[in-house]
Formats: C-alpha cells, sequence, structure tokens
C-alpha cells in the first residue's frame, strides 16, 4: 500500500509536463529543430504535423525568435550596474526623470478629470435649476 502524501498526477499534468519539455528542448535548438519536427510529424502522422505546424504558426515560433529571447530579457537584470559608471549614472537620472514626469501627467490626467467631472455637474445642475418652459 502506498503511503506517500505526495499527490499523483493527473494523466493531463504528466502529458502538460511532457510536451513544455520536448516544447523546451526544441526552443534550445531553435527554428530548424522545429521544421524538422514538423517535416516528421508529417510524414509519420499528418496530424501530428498539422498540429506542430498550427502550434508554430500560433506561438509564432514560424515567423520570429521572440519566445528564445523573451526568456533571456526577463532574466538580465537591469537596475544592475553595467561596468560603465557614466552610463549607469545616466541610466538612473533618466529613469528617475521619467518616473516624474509619469507622476506629474497622472496628476494632470486626475485634474483634468476632475474639471471636466465638475463642468458636467455644474451644467446638470445649471439645467436642473432653470425653470422649464413648455410651449403649448
Amino acid at each position: 500500500m502506498n503511503t506517500s502524501l505526495a499527490p499523483r498526477q493527473s494523466l493531463m499534468d504528466r502529458v502538460s509536463s511532457a510536451l513544455a519539455g520536448v516544447r523546451d528542448w526544441l526552443d534550445e535548438r531553435g527554428k530548424p529543430a522545429w521544421i524538422i519536427a514538423m517535416i516528421l510529424g508529417f510524414v509519420f502522422a499528418w496530424p501530428v504535423g498539422l498540429a506542430i505546424l498550427g502550434y508554430m504558426i500560433w506561438s509564432k515560433r514560424m515567423f520570429s525568435c521572440r519566445h528564445r529571447n523573451s526568456e533571456f530579457r526577463s532574466r538580465q537584470n537591469f537596475s544592475g550596474s553595467t561596468g560603465n559608471s557614466a552610463f549607469d549614472a545616466y541610466r538612473d537620472e533618466t529613469l528617475k526623470r521619467l518616473e516624474d514626469e509619469h507622476t506629474e501627467f497622472l496628476a494632470f490626467l486626475r485634474k483634468l478629470r476632475e474639471a471636466k467631472d465638475k463642468a458636467e455637474f455644474d451644467d446638470f445642475m445649471n439645467s436642473r435649476r432653470a425653470p422649464t418652459t413648455d410651449i403649448v
């Protein structure tokens, strides 16, 4: 009798993790590996090849290499030092300036919305106060 407390993975979980492993393995080898897998899929079982082609188009693996570079970009730490102190100082100053401008712009938008809301409310109140004269 198995008394382990670890929950068993369902069949879908195991298939998902296997497909993710295959996807990662093909991504490491690049677009030619995807094309070879697609061709082999068509040769041995055409629905598999069609599924791979559809996945390549849907995930944009056929037309660009963004899927490989996005992982690299997410690992980079842009807040760290580049080794060039002049560039680091410029970057920090520019980022601080952009944050300040962003904060000021959001405050401006808030004031603009408040002014618009106040003008609309004032117009509404003026129209309610005005005597209505019905022409008969």
